[in-house]
Order: structure tokens, then sequence, then C-alpha cells
């Protein structure tokens, strides 16, 4: 029998499809009425939010590979031209589903005292306050560009939201552009209600109402919403003349600027129209998609956050060990025992905490830490602030080219370089994704370090909202690993000998590979193979052919991935050992846990990178292992395996790419809404 080619592009399952499915997965969770109803809500702005950025970065690069022959450097191998029209067709389907989740949301909210209304349906003393609104505050800040031979065709902005206005000139018909103020007034304006609950009225319907104030002299014929993408996946280049701040300083401006990949329109925008606009923005038929009422809905948070107890899930009160209160010191806690916890479920405050304790402790020498997405009011900043105001050693390397956070980076990094902090921002080739502090501290005649590591960000936002894995060690190994890594990415990076640690792009994927080997072979020798991930995204061929072959080999593989998953799970001879899950709730699932049964011999890895190439090459990640067994077999009981038998919010991937509802045997389980009633469990 003929070795089969585990590269084979039919064993694979196309990245951009499977960007889609996870979208389908989050629009489920907007249209299970067992959620709570603003719960729905958030989970349809995550679908336009993720729409968007699929859009700004994944597409453009489908675009300019658009060549006779050429394919993509994927593991599918699909031809960009294929690849477009299905993801066209994909999207337009996805679109109506959005529109008509909305619509029933809409009703559901108008149900519940949250009316999104028309201006044509307000009171004539709405309607009064709404003319005066217009009138006082949008009216003045409001730039109508004429489309004529003798007006350039405007620049419109990535993501803006404007009107195409039609107007009548004694039988002439003209055409306009107007920019919709978004960001300067809320999309959804609350307006004074007679009737208890809350009015709103879109910003455009206002703008659109009193369009006629814009064009005295001229007959408003129509006004109809669009909306332009562009190509956002911005590129720095860096010669011998600049540094990477600026670099990337120079590269975000363009971000507005890019190409145009995509036009929405409303749906009763004229056909010339919409032609005369995607002619002047060079879109095609396929890029033109109409909006179904559901435009822009991003801004569906303003509704989301809206403050209703009622209509929101129960506000999370994060556990803290008892050895980790408050009240005492960290620093004895940690030394006494390593500590692993599991965010939102147990508080992110511990770690800042921690930075606050090093900052005012007269043994502590110096911190360092890894910074990617910090938000916009940072408590970690502003500790280690605290900590150079006090004369510690601080050192911050801050990865400059966090995605979409670019600009927030680079003002915290100067501002932290303004009070003396020692600021660095890695290779230059490299983005540094790896979440590590580090805090050396005196006690007595020795220097013991203190090593936190993580899945996720240095950002009290996130960690409210994100599942990630928290490590807290005095192990010194581990410490002199994490010691090397900094003094690496502060130099000079390059190959180095780690205890504990896996490295990425130099050492991790390669172990990876070898454990998944080394499974196959205690498969053979005793047939108690077994191999459980849990990640964000499932892409380099390299580490799902060597799945394959543990599959092949009689391996039980159990793989719960979040978002993106290139394995083709169930294929006869090939996969048929493998289950895929894929778990969306109220928490964005974002640890990463790697484990393997080594033949009863067990070991686990967490950290920062999925497997992806991005990751694995590209990128400076740290995956670190669990070395108490103890803490081992808890963390597997109760966090991995929890999730594994997820009947409730888990679904899972068939092999022609599509996700569907686990079947449900035995009592329900759904595994956040399980650690929630029992947050602290894993530390026995």
């Amino acid at each position: 029998m003929d070795t089969p080619d585990l590269y084979d592009r039919s064993l694979y399952i196309n990245r951009e499809l499977s960007w889609l499915e996870f979208n389908r997965r989050c629009l489920a969770e907007a249209n299970d009425p067992e959620n709570r109803l603003l719960e729905r809500v958030k989970f349809l702005a995550i679908c336009h939010g993720n729409m968007d950025e699929f859009f700004m970065i994944r597409v453009p690069g489908l675009i300019l590979r658009r060549s006779p022959g050429m394919m993509l450097d994927a593991p599918d191998n699909m031809d960009p031209d294929t690849l477009i029209r299905t993801l066209s067709s994909e999207v337009q389907v996805l679109v109506r589903e959005y529109s008509e989740c909305w619509k029933e949301l809409k009703r559901l909210l108008y149900r519940e005292g949250v009316r999104i209304r028309t201006v044509e349906s307000l009171s004539s003393e709405q309607r009064a306050w709404v003319s005066n609104f217009y009138r006082t505050r949008v009216h003045p800040v409001l730039t109508p560009l004429a489309l004529d031979v003798s007006h350039p065709f405007p620049f419109i902005s990535n993501n803006s939201l404007n009107l195409a206005v039609r107007l009548d000139r004694k039988g002439e018909t003209l055409h306009a552009r107007v920019k919709i103020p978004v960001g300067t007034f809320p999309r959804f304006v609350r307006i004074p209600s007679e009737q208890g609950g809350s009015d709103f009225v879109l910003l455009e319907d206002i703008v659109r109402h009193s369009a006629h104030m814009l064009f005295p002299g001229l007959t408003v014929e129509g006004a109809y919403p669009f909306r332009v993408t562009r190509n956002a996946d911005i590129k720095v280049t860096i010669d011998e003349a600049c540094d990477l701040m600026s670099a990337v300083e120079e590269s975000i401006e363009g971000r507005d600027t890019g190409f145009a990949v995509r036009m929405m329109v409303d749906d009763e925008m004229p056909r010339d129209m919409v032609s005369m606009f995607g002619n002047n923005l060079k879109l095609t038929k396929m890029q033109i998609h109409k909006s179904g009422g559901a435009m822009m809905l991003t801004d569906l948070w303003e509704i989301a956050n809206l403050d209703i107890p009622s209509l929101r899930e129960e506000p999370l009160t994060p556990f803290t060990p008892p050895e980790l209160s408050e009240e005492a010191s960290l620093f004895p806690a940690i030394k006494e025992r390593d500590w692993i916890l599991y965010h939102p479920y147990e508080s992110f405050s511990t770690i800042v905490r921690l930075i606050n304790e090093a900052a005012s402790d007269p043994g502590v020498q110096s911190i360092k830490i890894c910074l990617y997405r910090v938000g916009r009011d940072p408590p970690v900043v502003q500790a280690l602030r605290k900590a150079r105001e006090r004369g510690k050693t601080v050192s911050v390397l801050m990865e400059l080219r966090a995605k979409f956070d670019e600009s927030n980076n680079i003002l915290w990094a100067r501002e932290l370089e303004r009070i003396g902090v020692h600021v660095v921002y890695g290779p230059v080739d490299l983005k540094v994704h790896s979440k590590m502090l580090q805090i050396v501290r005196l006690e007595g005649d020795k220097l013991v370090r203190y090593t936190h590591l993580s899945s996720g960000n240095y950002n009290v936002g996130t960690a409210r909202q994100y599942g990630d894995i928290s490590f807290l060690t005095a192990n010194q190994e581990i410490g002199e690993d994490v010691g090397e890594l900094f003094n690496t990415l502060t130099g000079y990076f390059g190959p180095r000998v780690y205890n504990h640690i896996l490295v990425a792009p130099v050492t991790l994927k390669g172990r990876l590979i070898e454990m998944i080997d080394r499974e196959i072979r205690h498969m053979c020798a005793s047939g108690d193979g077994y191999i459980a991930f849990k990640a964000n995204g499932l892409i380099d061929s390299d580490i799902i052919a060597a799945l394959y072959r543990a599959s092949m080999a009689g391996v039980k593989v159990d793989l719960n991935i979040r978002g993106l998953c290139c394995l083709r799970p169930g294929v006869p001879g090939i996969s048929d050992n493998i289950r895929v899950i894929s778990i969306v709730d109220r928490f964005l699932e974002h640890a990463r846990i790697y484990y393997f049964n080594n033949g009863g011999d067990p070991e686990m890895y967490m950290g920062s990178s999925d497997m992806m190439p991005r990751n694995l090459v590209a990128r400076v990640e740290v995956i670190f292992p669990v070395l108490d067994r103890e803490m081992m077999r808890q963390v597997k009981e109760s966090i991995l395996d929890v999730h594994l038998a997820d009947n409730v919010k888990a679904r899972n991937l068939l092999s022609d790419g599509r996700y569907v509802p686990v079947e449900r045997r035995g009592p329900p389980l759904r595994s956040q809404q399980w650690l929630l009633e029992n947050r602290g469990i894993w530390h026995g």
C-alpha cells in the first residue's frame, strides 16, 4: 500500500473559508435565544468587526496575488481567483444572515424598551429635538462634496460611513457625497423618550432627514448610506536611514489610504450610482455588497454596552486564592510553590499587584517585561512608572507592530522612555508575541528571579474578556531561561540553549513535532498514545501532517481550536482518530495548552503560541512546561478536559469544513459556566 501524501491539498481546509466559518459560529451565538439579549447584540458586533478585519487584512493579499497560474502559499493551495469568487458568494450569504439577525434583535430590543427608531417614526416633539440637534451640533461639522467633472472624486477613507446623495437642479441630475461624523458623535444617537426606556436614531438617518439643508436650492431625491473598506495590511519597511519606530509610524499613516477592497451599499441605492462609485474606486461587481440594512454594525457595541442588568450576563467576580490575597506579600507565596491562574475566572489584578509590589519592595533590583497590547490607560504601565520613580531598573520590550495597536504602543513607548525606562523594540525581522515578566529580588545574599509567563496580554480590559493562562514561578531554571531570552531580545537574537522553555522560531516547532512523533512510538509500543491541544489556530502544515501521522498510527487526538483550523478531521485512513471542536461563548477562548500522554509520564506546555506559521516562524513565542505533576493533573482534569467535554457551546468540525453542534450525551456541560461555578478548583 502506497504511503499517502500528507501534504496533499485535499487534506487541508482553506484558511479563509475557515475564517468565515468562525464568523458563522459567532453569528450562531447572536442568534441563540438562550443568550441574554445584549450578549447577542455583542456577538453581532463581533461578527461585523471580524468581517472588517477579514477584508482589511486577508482579502488584499488575495487580490494582489491574482495572476494566471499563481497559487497561494497555503496548505490547500487554492488559486486566488477561485478563492475570491468563493469568498464573495459566502460573504453575501453571511451579510444576508447578519441582516436577518439584526432585524430580530431590533424587534426584541424594542420589546425591552430599547428602540432603534427612524426619524419618520418619531413624535413631532422628538423630530423637533432631532432637527435642533442636527442644526446646532451636526450640520456645522459636515462637508458636502459635489461629484462632477469640475470636482475630483473625493477620497473615501477606510471604513468611514457616508451618504451618496442624488440631487435635482431644474431637471439636471447631480450627485454628492457626505461623510457621516461617526466618532465625533455616537452612531446610535439617544433622543428624549416619551414612553420610558430608551430611544435611539442612527446618525446617518438624522443627516439624511436634514440633507436638504446642505444643498439649498436643490431637491434631494435620495440619500443612501455606503461604506468602503480598504487594504490595511501594512508592511513595515526599514532602511538604513530610519529606526523601527519611525518605520512603523510611516507605515500606519497609509492604513486609511490603501486600495479599496470592498464597498457596502444601501439596498435602495440606484444601480447607476453604485456603478459610479464602484468604477471610481476600481471595484469589480464581486467587491460590491448590498448591506441588507446591516451597515457598519461594529457600532452595535454602543448598544451592547448599555447598563441594563436584566439584559446582560451576571457580573463576574473573579476568584483569588487565599495565599495570593491582598493581605500578604506575593513573593513568599510564589517562592513556596508555582501558581497557574486562569483568567478571567481568576483575577488579573494579582499580576498588576505583583508589579506594584515589586515597584515598592526595597529588595527588588530590576523588572523586565514584554508588552504587546496594553490598552488605553494601562495599570501595568503605571506600575512600571512607579518602579522607575523609586529607582528600580526597568526594561520594557514594546512590540510596536501589534496590529491596530501600533499608535497606542508608540505612545506608551515614548512615555516610558521619557521617564528613564529602558525601552527596546525587539528584532527587526521578528514580531515579539511572547508574554513575559521577570522580577529580580535580592533575598539575603542571593538574587531570586520571580517569573510570570502567560498566553494573554498585560491588558486589564482583555483580561476580563479573554480566557488566558498565567503562570507564576520562582523556579530558578525557568527564571534563567526567561532571563536569557530577555537578554537575547534586548541584545542580538540568535540560537540559545534553554533548560525548559520552548522558543519560536528556534526550538518550539521542532520540539512539538518531536513530541507528536514520540506519541506515535508509545502507541506502537503500548497502545496508550494520546494528544490534546487547546489553541486559537491550527494552520501550520508540518504540525498538521505530524498529527495525521499520529492518527494513522492509532493515537487519539483531541483538538480544541477556537478559530482557524486547516486540519481536516474524519478522513478515512488519515484523520479518523482526530476530533476537533470549537467553543464560542461569553469569554474569548485564548489559552494555549499542549498535552502529551508520553506513555504515562505526561508532559504539558502552555504559553503564547498557536500552531500557525506566523507564530512558529515569524514571531518570538514562548511556551513553558508544567513541571509539578499534581498541578498538571489538576489543569488537565479541571480545565483542558472540561473544555473538551463541553456539549452546550462546543461545535464539531466535520471533514467538509462545516461546524455542527456537539451531540449531547449525558447532562449538559457548558464549560465556561462550569469554570465560573468552580473557579479555582484547579488549585487542588
